[in-house]
């Protein structure tokens, strides 16, 4: 399935785009379960970190996480492999880590003229309270 292109690394607002482009998929392939916000379905909170979304330990009731969310990386290796529920993996890595742009963007973050890739991905730690 082709997905919207996302910018190369290091092009000036780079991410803005990207986090755009991961916008419409993200109401796609995720709001029907995660909300149109994010924090706001049936599906576990994605936006909101200083509310509790996507904590470190998997929730005591979780039924699909068995792994911790330390890293960006972590959480698009668990998307990728698992999203969405009646297709995982079905979507291209550049089409989940516009998802995942969008996700970071809605929780405030700025990556500025930074692509997110899976070798950055790896380098950016989930914040905490």
């Amino acid at each position: 399935m082709p997905g919207v292109a996302a910018p190369p690394a290091g092009t000036p607002g780079a991410f803005a785009a990207q986090a755009k482009a991961g916008a419409e998929l993200y109401g796609k392939y995720c709001g029907g379960c995660h909300g149109a916000h994010g924090n706001d379905g049936k599906a576990p909170p994605v936006v909101g970190l200083n509310a509790g979304a996507l904590p470190l330990a998997p929730p005591p009731k979780a039924k699909m996480r068995k792994v911790q969310f330390k890293t960006v990386a972590d959480v698009a290796d668990f998307v990728a492999k698992t999203m969405p529920p009646k297709a995982p993996g079905s979507l291209s890595a550049d089409d989940y880590y516009a998802i995942m742009a969008f996700d970071l963007q809605a929780n405030g973050i700025d990556l500025g003229d930074k692509k997110l890739d899976p070798s950055l991905a790896a380098t950016l730690e989930i914040p905490r309270k």
